[in-house]
């Protein structure tokens, strides 16, 4: 059988729409903007920036665009949709709305499925003909190149082929320079999607492009991406980090890397490639969500090593353990130290951080991680307290202070009995004091918070903050708490680990104890020092 494979794939990015449409996104104009530029850094062939005339948000976005965003890559695209049933084309809102937006490439949803536009439009299966073929006729003639969603079409496709094919060819003949292939729902599976593409690719006999346009709704979005381009389609429709509706869309970032690193078939310009990790941690910062740590490619441990047994063969041929370099898509390897490192592994974690450790001292770091991970420490995720550790096995102390003791009260001011349910708040005070030393100064602080660790680190920027300006920059993140031992109700261990960032760099330190407020002030002088340490980008 001849191989449709392409040479080249299109990357068309709709992370602007469809990704909006992951709940608990909501992003700004201001962060449309910026995700755009992101894109277009990246090396993208089409970002879409959404349904123009839908709601406030997207007219402004595209207002602005207009004049402030300035592609160097990519092709900036509106989406919209076909006229309405039984509607006239030069009365149709929408596709007046794309016209209206100025974009040179337009892209319209069109059903292509029977059963919905029987069912959904409650129309003749003639008239969503002549709706998709009128809908582009009119697109073309206003100077627009358009791209063709069919929408449903492997449903469609697997009830009635004829109608399906007759959809595609009114798109075509009018005009569309892509059929997107859309799997809406997303339950088909790579071996029908490649052969539904196949055979649609066949039908056209190169006459017009084939996207594919896929959601993850089986697990299967990026397999069946591959699928497609199996069967011959030139462009490929998704989002970064996978971001959509449901359980999302079918994720650019391994389609990128997968076709490009693995199959041979080019994506977005060679040189771009390394950009992929910095473009899907940008996007998911701008989406107020945390990257992936285990996201194929670009995560944190996409390429981190744990295992002992390993470390040491790794570090002198990486390329027998990793599929490919990291660096190619802009991540690095990590090796990542806990009870189950060997001595190779904690001399590299060691090296990476530009200390020296003799032989005792290394077996003094494997013995203490063994001991403290048996009572409930996880270094793996707290690469800043593991650094710490790494550098006192050495003979580092830290001398930014000396802590002399901390005490933490919380009182509730209304002075009420037990909380009302209908309560929208319950008045708390939460007040911390520290006392401690530097240069044999002693000073004593108080601070005020929203919680014990918010209020100790109020008080600890009182009393270090002027000696050591660079405190202000240090913030909370996150917190997290875990209880280890639930058997043991309210005397279990707890642990926690708090995220620090002083706006360049992140980092993260753990503390483990039965009481909370314990493990929180661990976790949180362990930042700050950590902080302080690498102020500046000054190092010890």
């Amino acid at each position: 059988m001849t191989s449709r494979l392409p040479s080249s794939v299109e990357i068309y990015d709709t992370t602007l729409r469809d990704g909006s449409q992951l709940e608990g996104i909501s992003f700004t104009v201001e962060d449309k903007l910026k995700i755009a530029r992101q894109l277009d850094r990246l090396g993208v062939h089409y970002i879409e920036g959404g349904w123009p005339g839908a709601n406030p948000k997207d007219d402004e976005f595209f207002r602005r665009a207009a004049t402030e965003l300035h592609l160097d890559n990519a092709t900036f695209v509106a989406f919209g949709s076909t006229r309405r049933p039984r509607g006239r084309i030069d009365e149709d809102q929408t596709l007046a709305n794309l016209i209206g937006a100025g974009t040179s490439t337009v892209c319209i949803v069109g059903k292509c499925w029977d059963y919905h536009v029987t069912e959904a439009l409650r129309a003749e299966l003639d008239e969503g003909i002549a709706m998709v073929r009128e809908s582009v006729e009119f697109l073309v003639a206003n100077g627009r190149e358009v791209f063709f969603d069919a929408e449903h079409v492997f449903d469609g496709y697997r009830n009635n082929p004829e109608f399906s094919l007759a959809v595609l060819e009114a798109a075509a003949t009018a005009g569309a320079t892509r059929l997107v292939l859309c799997d809406t729902n997303g339950g088909s599976l790579p071996t029908e999607v490649r052969d539904t593409v196949g055979a649609i690719h066949d039908y056209f006999g190169g006459d017009v492009g084939i996207g594919v346009h896929l959601h993850d709704d089986t697990g299967c979005g990026v397999a069946n991406a591959i699928a497609g381009v199996e069967g011959g389609a030139i462009q490929v429709q998704g989002t970064i980090n996978g971001y959509g509706e449901r359980t999302g869309n079918c994720n650019l970032v391994p389609i990128i890397g997968n076709l490009t690193l693995k199959m041979g078939v080019e994506t977005i310009p060679r040189d771009r490639i390394v950009h992929l990790t910095s473009v899907a941690n940008q996007v998911a910062e701008l989406a107020n969500f945390v990257p992936d740590p285990q996201q194929p490619y670009v995560g944190d441990s996409a390429f981190a090593h744990k295992a002992g047994l390993h470390t040491s063969a790794i570090a002198r041929r990486p390329d027998a353990y990793e599929h490919i370099d990291p660096s190619t898509v802009g991540n690095s390897a990590r090796f990542v130290v806990s009870e189950m490192a060997g001595r190779a592994g904690i001399d590299i974690r060691a090296g990476e951080i530009g200390v020296e450790l003799d032989g005792s001292a290394t077996g003094e770091v494997i013995d203490i991680l063994k001991r403290l991970e048996h009572s409930g420490y996880q270094f793996e995720v707290a690469d800043a307290s593991l650094e710490l550790l790494i550098r006192g096995a050495a003979g580092w102390t830290q001398e930014f202070f000396e802590l002399e003791s901390f005490r933490v009260s919380t009182s509730h001011r209304s002075g009420s009995g037990a909380r009302a349910w209908n309560d929208v708040a319950v008045d708390m005070e939460t007040e911390a004091t520290v006392k401690l030393s530097i240069d044999g100064e002693r000073i004593v602080a108080i601070g005020e918070g929203n919680g014990p660790v918010d209020a100790l680190h109020a008080a600890l920027g009182e009393a270090i903050g002027v000696r050591y300006p660079m405190f202000e920059q240090i913030t909370l993140t996150d917190y997290k708490v875990r209880v280890l031992d639930t058997s043991a109700g309210t005397g279990a261990v707890t642990r926690v680990l708090i995220d620090l960032t002083d706006g360049e760099r992140r980092w993260t330190t753990i503390g483990v104890s039965e009481n909370i407020v314990e493990a929180s002030w661990h976790a949180l002088v362990d930042g700050i020092v950590y902080g302080l340490l690498h102020a500046d980008g000054t190092n010890v």
